[in-house]
């Protein structure tokens, strides 16, 4: 049985690289997000390159949070290889140590590190993203009260005065706070009768609050500091509906699902992302044995370009395939605890049958 000394050795250079990994690529992203910011922004009243900054790093959880399966695939790999490099593994090998027990290790390692995303950067990232978003909104408010058809989602609600089409730019505190909001009010017969542009549009109990309101009426312009849309519309259903299941956080999830399902709805976007988020410390452990299939032949072979790029395919197409099935989860197609876990068990399949054949025979 390998050494705890050797175990633990593994197990540090393992960790050691994958933060030198994590934190190479935070910046990378960070210098690519906060010049597409700036370039962005540049033109916009009140802009300073510290707002910027400010935005980019606020974000930078949440963008880091999308690629942990690739840092912890190339983490392994490169792991595996340095270890190859100095004959480590070689010499490990040589004196009894199985593939199975300096895979351990690692193994360990990448299950820790998806239990640290999930539940120190996974909240994190859901609250800062929120603040950077806040920070941005001020930024570009009172540019244009135009909405174009892809900012957000339109709702559209129902009450006895009639119908009410609702749109904004930018959907804030996980949608129930609204931004540059339009409301389109319609009459019995569906025609539009009046329309009210806000700066900002709160859900409180059983109305919309306005903030900085123009209404147009019959041609005429009537501006106000607050107005007031009825509604009987939940938080709940506003939540479902325009919140990103991405800005809430991990330990909030099962009651938003479990509450938005009281109302009838089926909440399948947080349901998805919740099944997901338990299953990315798998996914991880998952992405280190195909890694450890690529590094199998350096053993034994020498380090090849090819099967370097075999395993970065490998990885490629598992996260390809997880997005894909993700989205016939949140379409409701398939349950969404079956979508979040079929790619990691049959990529932890192939990286197990892998093994052991190269291994057992």
């Amino acid at each position: 049985m390998m050494g705890w000394t050797l175990g633990r050795y593994f197990f540090f250079r393992y960790v050691t690289i994958t933060i030198w990994f994590f934190l190479g690529l935070l910046a990378l992203v960070f210098l690519i997000d906060f010049t597409e910011l700036s370039g962005r922004t540049t033109g916009l009243p009140g802009f300073t390159y510290g707002t910027a900054v400010a935005i980019s790093g606020l974000r930078m959880p949440m963008i880091m949070l999308q690629t942990v399966p690739f840092v912890g695939l190339f983490s392994a790999m490169a792991t595996l290889v340095s270890l190859n490099r100095r004959y480590e593994l070689v010499i490990a090998r040589s004196a009894g140590v199985s593939a199975w027990q300096f895979l351990l290790p690692c193994c360990i390692g990448a299950l820790l590190f998806g239990l640290v995303s999930v539940g120190l950067i996974n909240p994190l990232a859901a609250h800062a993203f929120s603040l950077s978003e806040q920070i941005e909104t001020q930024l570009r408010s009172g540019k244009s009260n135009t909405v174009s058809a892809d900012a957000a989602p339109w709702i559209r609600q129902k009450t006895s005065a009639g119908d009410t089409i609702i749109g904004a730019r930018a959907i804030l505190n996980q949608g129930l706070e609204m931004s540059d909001a339009v409301f389109f009010v319609l009459d019995q017969q569906g025609n539009i009768v009046e329309r009210k542009d806000a700066a900002r549009a709160y859900l409180r109990d059983g109305y919309w609050e306005l903030q900085d309101v123009k209404t147009f009426r019959n041609g005429i312009i009537q501006p106000a500091a607050s107005d007031r849309v009825p509604t009987n519309l939940k938080p709940e259903f506003v939540q479902e509906r325009l919140a990103r299941p991405e800005t809430i956080p991990f330990y909030d999830l099962p009651g938003k699902i479990e509450v938005a399902r009281s109302f009838g709805l089926k909440a399948n976007a947080f349901a998805m992302q919740f099944d997901s988020l338990v299953a990315l410390p798998f996914l991880l452990v998952a992405m280190t044995l195909i890694a450890a299939t690529v590094s199998m032949r350096f053993a034994r072979m020498g380090q090849s370009a090819t099967m370097i790029l075999g395993g970065v395919v490998a990885g490629f197409l598992l996260y390809v395939v997880s997005v894909l099935v993700k989205a016939f989860g949140v379409a409701g197609f398939v349950p969404t605890a079956i979508a979040a876990w079929v790619p990691v068990v049959v990529a932890m399949f192939f990286g197990v049958t892998f093994l052991l054949y190269k291994e057992d025979g």
